[in-house]
């Protein structure tokens, strides 16, 4: 760099040019990257049926991905494990945002692996914003315990638009972790409210997660998720909420006398807890074993099961001609003039997307 005050006309006035700055990169980063070389099918499913986490975890990746090119390889990993899964307890907690969900799901898992032993898979789901499309998937943070324990895996994923408080591939990732050797699973929803039916349609026990003391009582007592619940759990009942807690339990036994009898023949519980104080606990998990036990013996268990399995054979071809629909080039070329047609009210939003797969269907037909 040139210095004017270096010329002649400035006597005994001199700049140096000064210490040349180093990058602010470190020119040692390339050496240390190391690109990681992608796992085939075989060595994936080995990895999973030796109940390597990494390995696991690249797996829920793979099959995460909305990549057109991972969906084939994914399906091939979730068949070879198909036939190591479904030898786990399923249990599904919900309730409303602030319920406590992450925090007694900590506790819930530190005492069912000191009391069963095994090990604990916890898929945590969590919002996507509908504006930037990402996700925090922070619950681990609040999982403390169960973070540091050896048999644990907990895995945050975003819902990316799915309904029914779960994320789209939830239910794959059930089959990939029990074939890890994961034989205890709990899914935790976002806490939708009453949109819980698809969290409801891939576990053994549904838990309902209430407060007491938070306004009207009679919110909580919803037909929808009431009526899928196995067992209600009434959250933070400790110092001087305990009297609140115990009234809610009374009032949320005495409105499930007036739903039908579920299917499985069991009564749902209510019990009241503490999640921060880890009192209540036993009880909760004493109530979900015996459940267990109960759909068991009555045949019950595999009967869900088989109903399961049905609805999400559903599901997926649901989602496989909604991918082939959006998919399509024709559709591609079709839509923005369909959207601008309904924007200007030229068409009726029923009429525009009548066209649309009207022009689809002909399209299969060639």
């Amino acid at each position: 760099m040139q210095h004017p005050e270096n010329n002649a006309e400035y006597k005994g006035l001199t700049v140096n040019s000064g210490v040349e700055q180093p990058s602010i990169v470190n020119p040692y980063l390339k050496r240390f990257r190391r690109r990681h070389r992608e796992l085939s099918v075989g060595e994936m499913v080995e990895g999973i049926l030796k109940g390597d986490v990494t390995v696991l975890s690249q797996a829920v990746t793979l099959v995460e991905s909305v990549n057109p090119d991972h969906v084939g390889k994914a399906q091939e990993v979730i068949d070879k494990c198909l036939p190591y899964s479904g030898r786990s307890v399923r249990v599904g907690i919900s309730g409303v945002p602030g319920a406590g969900k992450s925090t007694s799901i900590d506790q819930f898992g530190v005492h069912v692996l000191g009391e069963h032993g095994g090990k604990l898979a916890v898929l945590a789901i969590d919002p996507s914003s509908e504006r930037s499309k990402g996700s925090i998937l922070g619950d681990k943070t609040r999982m403390e315990k169960l973070a540091q324990h050896p048999d644990s895996f907990i895995r945050p994923s975003p819902t990316a638009g799915s309904l029914g408080g779960v994320a789209r591939k939830t239910r794959e990732t059930i089959i990939l972790c029990e074939a890890a050797g994961f034989d205890k699973i709990f899914v935790e929803t976002v806490g939708v409210g009453q949109s819980e039916t698809a969290c409801h349609s891939m576990v053994d026990f549904f838990l309902l997660i209430q407060l007491a003391g938070t306004g009207d009582e009679l919110q909580g007592i919803k037909r929808g998720i009431m009526e899928i619940s196995d067992g209600i759990v009434i959250n933070k009942c400790d110092g001087e909420n305990v009297d609140k807690c115990h009234l809610a339990a009374r009032n949320f036994r005495n409105a499930l006398h007036f739903f039908p009898k579920p299917e499985s023949g069991w009564t749902p519980q209510v019990m009241c807890y503490s999640g921060f104080y880890g009192t209540g606990i036993k009880e909760i998990w004493d109530m979900v074993y015996r459940y267990v036990d109960f759909v068991k013996a009555n045949g019950y268990f595999d009967h869900r099961r088989n109903e399961q399995s049905k609805y999400w054979m559903y599901e997926t071809i649901n989602e496989h001609l909604r991918s082939s629909f959006y998919n399509s080039r024709l559709i591609q070329q079709r839509l923005a003039d369909a959207e601008r047609m309904v924007l200007a009210g030229g068409k009726t939003s029923f009429a525009a997307a009548g066209e649309l797969l009207d022009a689809y269907f002909a399209e299969m037909k060639k």
